[in-house]
């Protein structure tokens, strides 16, 4: 289980008249996320949605408050933890002058996968992800859809227990990106926990178990897409977004 308990993040930022201003990009954020679902974090660009899980996924270190993962903090077990997780935003960059079996190939070292076990493993990843058409090009010469591809296939390819995914179908066409989705239903099928960041509520209604939609840092809401429709008197998570905001702007 991932718990997030009172994470806070502050950054400096340099206003228009060059002074020097501290801005909270994550304010006070407790929640738990159980095994086995799959837990949509809902918000506009800016709402400190990128922050948070670049936290949990332990690339930033909180100002204050903790994050654990089974039981395990960073700071004590860094490694055992980084084993069991895998991290995916919608900018993630990849080596360019290699082929995705390539990178794929050298993630899977790096995590120890058994060499006999990297081949087979490889070749099932890319059967999911439908992959074959262009597993031995060169990465640079991909196109974005497909290069989102490899990247999802990284994260794969270690077998983690958690997926971290941070806008993962942003700008991708309506054929990649269920192609994604896809893959996020059957991983949980599997009994993976998967966060799921996105500003695309639609998609986050369709396959998220929970949710928590945050803005200006904030939680403004939880619970299961019907209970947050239930509870704002709408249809969708969209609507309800809005009727929980009112006339607030980011």
């Amino acid at each position: 289980m991932i718990n997030v308990k009172n994470v806070t993040k502050k950054f400096i930022k340099t206003n228009k008249k060059k002074e020097r201003q501290e801005f909270t990009a994550v304010d006070n954020l407790s929640f738990n996320v159980k095994e086995g679902e799959i837990l949509g974090i809902l918000g506009p660009n800016g709402a400190g949605k990128t922050t948070l899980l670049r936290m949990i996924a332990g690339i930033m270190t909180p100002n204050t408050g903790n994050i654990t993962i089974d039981d395990l903090m960073y700071k004590k077990n860094e490694t055992d933890i980084k084993k069991m997780i895998a991290y995916l935003s919608g900018n993630t960059k990849i080596y360019g002058t290699i082929s995705p079996y390539e990178l794929l190939k050298m993630c899977a070292e790096i995590y120890d996968v058994p060499a006999s076990e990297i081949d087979t493993r490889i070749k099932k990843i890319s059967q999911i992800l439908n992959m074959d058409a262009f597993l031995y090009n060169r990465i640079e010469k991909l196109s974005t859809g497909q290069t989102q591809r490899v990247n999802i296939a990284r994260c794969m390819v270690h077998n983690p227990k958690y997926y971290i995914l941070d806008e993962a179908t942003s700008g991708l066409d309506i054929i990649t990106s269920q192609i994604i989705l896809n893959f996020i239903k059957s991983e949980k099928e599997k009994g993976k926990t998967i966060l799921y960041s996105t500003h695309y509520m639609e998609e986050a209604e369709n396959i998220c178990d929970m949710i928590i939609m945050v803005n200006k840092g904030k939680i403004i809401t939880t619970g299961t897409p019907e209970q947050i429709k239930k509870e704002t008197k709408t249809t969708n998570l969209r609507d309800a977004f809005f009727a929980l905001v009112g006339d607030e702007h980011e």
